[in-house]
């Protein structure tokens, strides 16, 4: 059975004319940093990459899924599994790294160089979200690698809006299989590539019109009976769809390998990547990847709190890690001053430095 619980994030957050207050705020004290126990060395966190291919029935990958749809602004609704049932049916899942279970077991975020907290939907995501929703960049025919992508709502979103190929990638491949893929599924009931159609439950600021319809699903239990499970687009749709789509896990500098090897090698339009700077023994890796993987007139788009405490990441120390090597422009597109401070920073090649 699905249900779906809904939540207005643009209507609860923090907006990038400074307007609102952030709902994931309320778990700041808690999430503040990816929290890991030693920082870890590089030989540590070696994950040997792979590519997976969705299943013959996919469809199945969604069987009994508890689903939560966001909706930022004018932003067609994005879909994904609950992430709290995700967890806590761990032992009923396929999970050969064990994460789902060792998460749970030491009610941690982050394993470094075991689990790098793709399960969870960090905040920077809404962020970003919220920047593009206020930019209108447009992803009509363009290539998009989401990295370091957990539940890929980045990626989803460029897959909604006309990009011609999105690739995902996250450190774990459970978090691939369990949660991006799904979530690609459930996003494949909409109206397709244009979603021409996204706004048309939002009134003219972008928010929903029927806040009431965010218990809608609450509602429906305390009745006993539960909404109607969403249908899934016929497999011909979805066959389309994933087609436009490749699925790949492990670190970064065996993912770099592995798709460079493809002849031409892929280069990117946009990159996203979302609270990927928390450490920064992972900086060289994540540099060589960007500038190896963006096309030369691409861009990446970078969300990260200021600071990651108890690991020693952020986004002044990776600003000088890029200054240093001399190859990307950074430049603040929004910067969230209260609370925790968050960023949403962009990078483009210097003239004459793209590989």
């Amino acid at each position: 059975m699905s249900f779906s619980f809904n939540f207005d994030v643009h209507a609860q957050s923090v907006s990038p004319e400074g307007v609102g207050e952030s709902n994931v705020e309320k778990d700041k004290a808690d999430i503040a940093a990816k929290h890991t126990t030693d920082e870890p060395t590089a030989a540590e966190n070696i994950k040997e990459a792979a590519e997976h291919c969705p299943p013959p029935d996919p469809e199945t990958l969604l069987a009994d899924a508890v689903t939560e749809t966001v909706t930022v602004g004018t932003l067609p609704p994005l879909l994904f599994l609950n992430e709290t049932v995700l967890e806590k049916t761990a032992s009923e899942r396929e999970d050969e790294e064990k994460i789902l279970s060792r998460t749970e077991d030491q009610r941690s975020d982050l394993i470094s160089g075991v689990y790098e907290g793709g399960l969870k939907v960090w905040e920077c995501t809404y962020d970003l979200l919220e920047w593009l929703d206020s930019d209108g960049e447009t992803f009509g025919g363009k290539r998009v690698l989401d990295l370091g992508c957990g539940a890929g709502l980045l990626g989803i979103l460029a897959l909604k809006r006309g990009a011609s190929k999105v690739h995902f990638q996250d450190y774990n491949s459970t978090v691939i299989k369990q949660l991006t893929l799904p979530n690609v599924l459930l996003n494949s009931q909409e109206n397709g590539p244009g979603e021409e159609e996204s706004g048309s439950d939002s009134d003219e600021d972008g928010k929903r019109k029927n806040d009431s319809e965010k218990g809608k699903g609450d509602e429906d239990l305390k009745d006993g009976a539960p909404p109607a499970k969403k249908s899934l687009a016929e497999p011909p749709q979805h066959s389309a769809l994933l087609a436009r789509c490749r699925f790949y896990s492990g670190d970064w500098t065996t993912f770099l390998a592995l798709v460079v090897k493809a002849e031409p090698p892929p280069k990117y339009d946009i990159i996203f990547t979302s609270e990927t700077i928390y450490n920064t023994a992972y900086y060289p890796s994540l540099h060589a990847t960007l500038q190896k993987l963006l096309a030369p007139d691409g861009v990446t788009y970078l969300a990260t709190k200021a600071h990651y405490f108890g690991v020693g990441g952020g986004l002044l120390l990776f600003e000088q890690f890029v200054e240093e090597r001399g190859i990307f422009s950074l430049h603040h597109l929004w910067d969230v001053a209260e609370g925790l401070k968050r960023h949403v920073v962009s990078l483009r090649f210097k003239t004459g430095e793209s590989t």
